[in-house]
């Protein structure tokens, strides 16, 4: 049976950046040191008025392709995730493979998950890779939170960047990716939401589980996501291990969605894990919903951390609510980067 492995990966960001200095000087009341403290983010990239999820997604394609020299015509199936689509309908994948030049014969659809969208296209395209439906698959991860959120918003502008990932999904005779394991309380949906936009509108329809405080479209209650996630994490997680028949301690790293470091620290500490265990790198992007994984990996992959001979956990969770996790071993090696 082929399996589904994760190949070379690479991402776009938008030019423009936003500092927290950028943000001091705006809003001279703003704490910038405490909500530094508490994110652990100290810039995001922003697209501009006239740029959207697809252009970010279709420039990371772009960059995939001409860094590794991956030839587009063999792609047989686009994953897009993003909740931040062009239209409502079409569907932004089928758009992005006419830009892209990929093959009429190329299957495309959009799922619409967030922080835990990355480890379930990773299950979806293991699955078509075992069905034998596709072999190369192109999954690209692109959100652009940013237009959902108010400039007078402290609690999500200081959190949330905008950005993509593209990562080559290939057949394989060895398994890395295993052990997928999910979750999904739809009770916590009104902790992270769009309050408008949709067509089911009206005093009978979704809200806010609190007052509103910003002006922001986007609504986030924190603390309850922080609660949950501590919470229903570490369960997963042992789901994960039981599955893949694992110990604690025979994981390498634990890689989680980067949230903000208030949150992945109170998870580490949860699971009583070392700081080299969990990585955030999220200081220079934010939090990049869907894209965080991926953009985690290639930092990792950069920086020579990643050991091909151990075990990693991917781990995804946030607005849905949903949670998504499965055992990793990066099989990919330097000189296969190039195909």
């Amino acid at each position: 049976m082929k399996h589904a492995a994760i190949g070379p990966i690479s991402v776009h960001f938008p030019e423009r950046v936003e500092t927290n200095d950028d943000l001091q000087a705006e809003h001279p009341a703003w704490n910038m040191d405490l909500i530094y403290e508490k994110t652990g983010i100290a810039a995001r990239h922003i697209a501009t008025e006239d740029e959207f999820a697809s252009d970010l997604g279709v420039q990371a394609a772009e960059n995939l392709f001409t860094e590794h020299g991956i030839d587009r015509a063999s792609i047989d199936f686009l994953l897009f995730c993003t909740q931040t689509p062009d239209y409502p309908l079409p569907t932004t994948a089928c758009l992005m493979q006419q830009r892209l030049g990929l093959p009429t014969s190329c299957g495309a659809l959009d799922f619409n998950l967030g922080c835990s969208g990355y480890v379930y296209g990773l299950a979806l395209a293991n699955g078509l890779i075992q069905s034998g439906a596709a072999s190369r698959i192109l999954l690209i991860t692109a959100e652009t939170y940013s237009k959902y959120i108010d400039k007078g918003d402290r609690s999500l502008r200081t959190i949330f960047g905008d950005g993509a990932a593209a990562t080559l999904i290939e057949s394989h005779d060895q398994p890395s990716l295993s052990s997928f394991k999910f979750g999904t309380d739809g009770s916590g949906a009104d902790m992270l939401m769009l309050t408008e936009g949709g067509i089911r509108c009206g005093p009978e329809s979704l809200q806010p589980r609190h007052r509103h405080r910003w002006k922001s479209n986007l609504y986030m209650d924190g603390p309850s996501l922080i609660n949950f996630t501590v919470e229903e994490i570490p369960r997963l997680i042992d789901n994960v291990l039981t599955t893949a028949d694992l110990d604690p301690d025979q994981v390498d790293l634990y890689l989680m969605h980067q949230a903000t470091f208030k949150m992945l620290d109170q998870l580490r500490r949860r699971l009583k894990l070392d700081e080299q265990r969990v990585p955030i790198r999220m200081e220079s992007y934010g939090n990049t919903v869907s894209s965080t994984l991926p953009v985690l990996i290639w930092q990792l992959r950069n920086e020579k951390v990643l050991d091909p001979a151990r075990v990693n956990l991917l781990i995804g969770f946030g607005v849905g609510l949903s949670l998504a996790a499965c055992s990793w071993q990066d099989l990919l090696q330097p000189e296969q980067e190039s195909t």
